[in-house]
């Protein structure tokens, strides 16, 4: 489809009560994992970031044939914290698309260093305390346009 990207997540966009508050099209998804990188705490947030480092794997989500405007959404949901690149992802849903066991797929990776936490984020503890709240914050970005 030209314009569209398939989208590596890693963090609350995994959960379709957040990415469904962001884009507006319905995408397909398969679990995937990143080599390569490593997904840390942030000081003072709820949410990740993710920074190269030899060695390491990030487990995801990856969503399929993004279009171009939901892209926009995308970028400015992540704001100037991250900057997209593209990288490989290997599918583990093989359901997905059988022909492939990795696809090509863009990736928000973490600027501002300072912030990086030495532990990895806790999905888990996001999942238990703070993914309801941050869904509900964003449904109301999204009733305002934002």
């Amino acid at each position: 489809m030209p314009g569209a990207a398939n989208v590596f997540t890693y963090g609350s966009l995994m959960y379709p009560q957040v990415w469904e508050r962001v884009v507006r099209g319905r995408y397909r998804s398969a679990l995937a994992a990143l080599d390569g990188f490593r997904r840390h705490a942030l000081a003072g947030v709820s949410y990740p970031g993710v920074v190269e480092q030899a060695g390491a794997r990030v487990l995801g989500r990856v969503y399929f044939d993004v279009l171009a405007d939901d892209l926009a959404r995308l970028d400015a949901f992540e704001s100037t914290e991250y900057q997209r690149c593209e990288v490989d992802v290997a599918l583990l849903d093989t359901q997905a698309r059988p022909a492939s066991q990795s696809v090509r797929a863009q990736l928000y990776v973490y600027l501002r260093h300072a912030r990086l936490l030495p532990q990895d984020w806790d999905q888990a503890r996001f999942e238990r305390e703070h993914l309801a709240d941050f869904a509900r914050v964003h449904q109301a970005d999204v009733a305002r346009g934002l």
